[in-house]
């Protein structure tokens, strides 16, 4: 069983345009996060997953591996499962797909995303989340929010604040979900054959396609937050935070 990573990474982000070229303290970002991924004793291997030539130059231009897929893909998944089909994946292999705008995420979450999957032959995806406190991330559209049952399956994920606190004065606690998946590459051929459904059309998230097709999801705590690049604001953040790991080494 081969455990391989993929990348995707558009170029047409309506957000922010050629956001997977932008420059993080001088490196392409799709740069930082192929090398964080290789950092992983976990993978096989990792590639990039692109529509766009210059996407494709910039990952050969450092040494990475890429794969050019289709333009008309409707979701990063779609992108994920092209490259699985061109690298040759079998049934039993493990996808994980790791989001482009996610520079500084820390290689030790995949193997805890990995495990549920290696554990269970029937458990057919999994993910990640980070328990967070307060309204600055339970109110943010850009941070997704989780809730599982008391087994760790995924309930429901949305960008609003989930789950409600009626009562006020209580600590209120969220989890955040981290855009990271892994999928057996035989429910991954499934996945993307399914009708998108009501709530991944009104909420934008494609997971949401996954339960409301009626399969689970197990959703692991990782250790650490991963921070993301919505905006072309959030770059300085990472810039930030980047000039801190550098120091504290």
């Amino acid at each position: 069983m081969k455990i391989v990573a993929i990348i995707p990474a558009r170029y047409g982000s309506k957000r922010f345009p050629g956001k997977p070229l932008a420059l993080i303290a001088g490196k392409p970002m799709i740069q930082r996060v192929y090398e964080q991924a290789i950092k992983s004793n976990t993978l096989d291997d990792v590639y990039v997953a692109t529509d766009d030539k210059r996407i494709m130059a910039c990952v050969e231009g450092f040494g990475g591996k890429a794969i050019m897929t289709s333009p008309r893909h409707r979701s990063g998944t779609d992108r994920v499962h092209e490259a699985a089909q061109a690298i040759g994946l079998k049934p039993e292999d493990i996808v994980v797909n790791i989001q482009g705008d996610q520079p500084l995420f820390t290689p030790i979450v995949l193997e805890r995303l990995v495990e549920p999957l290696e554990e269970d032959p029937n458990l057919p995806m999994s993910t990640l989340y980070y328990p967070v406190d307060g309204e600055e991330v339970a109110t943010n559209p850009n941070h997704v929010k989780v809730v599982m049952d008391r087994k760790g399956y995924a309930l429901y994920f949305s960008r609003a604040a989930i789950p409600y606190y009626r009562e006020s004065g209580c600590r209120q606690s969220y989890a955040k979900h981290l855009g990271i998946y892994a999928y057996r590459m035989k429910f991954l051929s499934s996945y993307t054959s399914l009708p998108m459904g009501h709530l991944e059309e009104v909420e934008k998230l494609e997971q949401l396609r996954v339960l409301e097709s009626g399969f689970r999801i197990m959703v692991v705590q990782s250790p650490v937050d991963s921070v993301e690049v919505n905006v072309e604001a959030d770059i300085l953040k990472v810039e930030r935070l980047l000039k801190v790991s550098q120091t504290s080494e």
